[in-house]
């Protein structure tokens, strides 16, 4: 909320150098009189010029400063926002505009400008047309909302429900929409000429290679019959690597059946010098009934159970032997087979690589065939630079599409955001949400002043009045006093409608000269039981006839003229 405190001026319209002060926020209603030309709406001026460099009333720049001591023109206006204090300093001759944030100076390195541009959209967060509509109700000079076209009662409206920034966004998504439609149309320019361009090239590229195309196509029929011959050859090759894997995993038993036959060998011989030993015993107890060499006579049943053990020995190593002898065999006969294998490996692994050799052959055919075929295709250096030229096209196409799609897609985004933000999407959402509270508080009021008329806005902000006999009006069909009534109805909505919000809620209420020429009494009694309604409010009221209104107010403050300069003076 905007608490406006006090405000000062001096040389300022018919203020001398005695400065003029005013206490904004101490009285709840206050009515300030004087006669014509004392002065006493330079209060509205003294405020419009503080906060937007204009005063209330069509005056120009220069006729503010005062015409006999015309210099030091100054105003002073303090405020405050929430936490914040606020202090506004302008003046004409020398010309000033200050700043002060809780008595710092704000930064006035951006131009006036955006420092004003700062004071209306950071610190107030309303502009000129917004503050007359909810803080100010003044004489003829003023704009009325009704008299208004449907655009500007439209930003009035968007104001007061701080909806003004999707109209901005409009704006620059707008710009934004304008200029990504400019740079599609020259990308797919762009694109257009690359394209007659690559055609252009090819057609001619084409037209050199077509002199060759026989000699071209009987070369490609080569190359074709030698990919066949390669084709062959590798699947020879699969088939013998195949075969040689195979071969190889049999030769991996090699060392093992010559380690076998190594220890056959080794079996062999024990057991030959065992049968020998075996036989050598048999022979003597067939042979000997006494030892040879004791000369005792042997045991005969010992005797006989030697040669029969004996026996029975040979007879199994004699068998051993045989069945050693059939494995032996076998064995050199499996070895044998080995070195078969090992040969046909060494084989295969030749023919391999003579197919091996063959493709790479072949390799070293076809590409001696497409140099040819290269060279054919384009006679000259000159056609390799198209060749060149072609390639380099196509690449900037494929860049020049991929920046075209990226800009269609971008603008795609920006059209969803517009159809968003404008006058139909969003806004339009919040302000027919807000519409019929609008509508309800401005019957509200008319009916609190005793104006029994059915008032309706449209969302397109325009009028219909209907009398209770549902007789159709509109804002013009009425008398002045009827019409203050409405404006009266709807300031006093937009105040109700801007606290709601929270966009332009202040403290601070004038109304100029309304009760000197439209209202009659019934309507200023109307008034004052609204005013009574209403709470933390400071209204001024500035009238020429103040003097039978005296009991209606908790301060009066009365403007006079003398020595040709505005001062106030008591009651």
């Amino acid at each position: 909320m905007i608490i406006f405190h006090n405000i000062t001026w001096k040389n300022f319209l018919s203020t001398g150098n005695t400065p003029i002060s005013v206490n904004l926020a101490e009285q709840p209603t206050t009515l300030i009189i004087g006669t014509n030309g004392s002065g006493k709406s330079t209060l509205l001026d003294a405020i419009c010029f503080a906060l937007f460099n204009k005063p209330f009333r069509i005056i120009k720049k220069d006729q503010m400063v005062n015409t006999i001591n015309n210099a030091d023109t100054v105003v002073e206006l303090n405020f405050s926002v929430g936490p914040k204090k606020y202090k506004v300093v302008r003046g004409i001759k020398p010309n000033v505009f200050e700043i002060y944030q809780d008595g710092i100076l704000i930064n006035q390195d951006a131009s006036t400008i955006d420092y004003q541009k700062h004071l209306e959209k950071n610190i107030m967060k309303l502009n000129y047309r917004s503050f007359c509509q909810v803080v100010i109700l003044g004489s003829s000079l003023y704009e009325p909302f009704m008299k208004m076209r449907a655009r500007n009662r439209r930003e009035v409206i968007e104001e007061i429900l701080d909806i003004k920034v999707f109209q901005n966004m409009n704006y620059l998504l707008k710009s934004k929409q304008n200029d990504l439609t400019k740079d599609i149309t020259t990308l797919r320019h762009q694109v257009d000429l690359i394209e007659n361009k690559v055609e252009l090239q090819e057609k001619h590229f084409n037209e050199l290679q077509g002199r060759d195309t026989d000699a071209i196509s009987k070369k490609k029929e080569d190359i074709e019959k030698a990919h066949t011959h390669k084709r062959d050859y590798m699947t020879r090759i699969e088939s013998l690597n195949k075969e040689l894997n195979e071969n190889e995993q049999k030769l991996l038993g090699k060392t093992k059946t010559k380690d076998k036959f190594t220890q056959l060998h080794k079996l062999e011989a024990k057991i030959d010098q065992n049968l020998k030993t075996h036989k050598k015993t048999l022979k003597f107890f067939e042979d000997n009934t006494s030892c040879p060499t004791c000369t005792q006579e042997i045991e005969q049943g010992f005797r006989q159970t030697k040669i029969s053990e004996e026996k029975d020995a040979v007879i199994k190593l004699q068998d051993g032997y045989k069945k050693l002898l059939t494995e032996i065999t076998n064995t050199e006969e499996e070895i044998l087979g080995f070195d078969n294998i090992a040969q046909k490996v060494r084989t295969i692994e030749t023919n391999v690589a003579k197919l091996t050799t063959s493709i790479d052959e072949i390799k070293r055919h076809t590409d001696r065939i497409q140099d040819e075929i290269d060279r054919l295709s384009v006679e000259d250096a000159g056609g390799l630079n198209i060749k060149e030229e072609i390639a380099k096209l196509k690449r900037e196409l494929v860049d020049a599409n991929v920046q075209k799609d990226n800009v269609i897609e971008e603008k795609k985004y920006i059209d969803i955001l517009r159809q968003i933000v404008d006058d139909s999407g969003a806004r339009a959402q919040i302000i027919k949400k807000y519409l019929p509270v609008m509508n309800k508080l401005i019957n509200q009021y008319l009916q609190s002043m005793d104006f029994f008329v059915s008032f309706h806005l449209d969302e397109e902000f325009k009028e219909t009045v209907r009398s209770r006999h549902m007789d159709t009006f509109n804002y013009n069909n009425f008398s002045e006093g009827e019409k203050m009534r409405i404006d009266l109805s709807l300031l006093f909505t937009w105040r109700s409608i801007a606290k709601m919000k929270n966009s332009v809620n202040t403290n601070l209420l004038i109304l100029d000269e309304i009760f000197d020429s439209s209202l009659d009494g019934q309507g200023t009694d109307d008034f004052f039981k609204i005013v009574k309604g209403l709470t933390k409010e400071n209204i001024y009221i500035i009238s020429h006839k103040g003097d039978i209104m005296f009991d209606k107010f908790t301060n009066i403050i009365k403007f006079e003229k003398y020595q040709n300069f505005t001062r106030i003076v008591d009651v």
